[in-house]
């Protein structure tokens, strides 16, 4: 896991978010899914300025590691110094081996969120689902810790001012907002209360705005009245442009669900209907 305070903004990884969230929900199923149905709360997670630091950090990894629904076992944390933020040694257990950068000894607000990151590193082992390469499955596992319900902790720890700027994480800020606002809709959950940091808060609502556009376009029957044109014209022609979030075969069209971003294929041309995603549940009214 790094820390970096040169920030990149935006959604230059959205592809390998979505690919990760379908990924997830194929693991799991929405059931399992449907486990992590309450967020890790602050008070599980935070360390006070007077606590005893190593029984604090073993506290708040513990809970980190029931809230992931990990096998019950020691989690061994220590600090040292080092160019990451921290590091997990991925064993069979039955212990967890996590080290932390040493300037989390003076950083204690942040230390679930390292952990947090961390810790889903080690679930991620055990469920067998990674990525090819190094930054596609840290982009995994930071799209897993956050639709989880771990990681609104490392979009909280994302602060600046106007000397310093903070980030932990491999997402962009706004794109932690937009994993943080897929689990709000798929939770019924509002995480803007926990942040303690005003960027955080503004990137999650950049992060709503970019995941409520995935509603709305065609052929969900809530696109607006220029993309329904623009779908229209193209089930005319029988083919879509290389840009647009649907293709077309004959009498077929297929586009991603708006929550897991499996591919459905519907008959085109077939007016208001309702849709159920064999892979997250969700129906969707759409319009063909």
């Amino acid at each position: 896991m790094t820390a970096d305070d040169r920030v990149e903004r935006g959604f230059p990884h959205l592809g390998t978010v979505r690919e990760a969230i379908t990924a997830l929900h194929r693991r799991l199923s929405a059931d399992g899914i449907a486990q992590f149905g309450a967020s890790v709360l602050p008070a599980d997670v935070a360390i006070d300025d007077d606590e005893e630091l190593y029984s604090a950090v073993q506290r708040t990894a513990a809970a980190l590691v029931r809230h992931l629904h990990l096998p019950e076992a020691r989690v061994i944390v220590g600090f040292r110094d080092m160019g990451h933020a921290a590091t997990v040694e991925l064993e069979a257990g039955p212990e967890y081996f996590i080290e932390l950068n040493a300037r989390f000894k003076q950083h204690r607000r942040d230390i679930g969120a390292a952990l947090a990151h961390e810790i889903t590193h080690v679930a991620l082992h055990r469920l067998d689902l990674a990525f090819t390469g190094t930054p596609a499955n840290e982009v995994l596992t930071d799209t897993v810790t956050t639709y989880l319900g771990a990681g609104w902790l490392l979009l909280d720890a994302f602060r600046q001012d106007a000397l310093t700027s903070q980030k932990l994480g491999y997402l962009t800020p706004e794109e932690f907002g937009y994993v943080l606002a897929k689990r709000a809709d798929a939770f019924a959950e509002d995480p803007a209360a926990w942040f303690t940091s005003p960027q955080a808060y503004e990137a999650y609502m950049a992060g709503r705005k970019e995941a409520a556009a995935d509603t709305r376009r065609p052929p969900l029957a809530a696109a607006g009245w220029a993309a329904r044109r623009r779908y229209a014209h193209d089930r005319r022609r029988g083919t879509a442009s290389p840009s647009a979030p649907y293709t077309l075969t004959p009498g077929k069209v297929a586009f991603p669900c708006p929550t897991c971003f499996q591919r459905l294929r519907l008959p085109a041309a077939r007016g208001p209907l309702q849709a159920r995603c064999t892979l997250c549940g969700s129906l969707l009214a759409c319009d063909t």
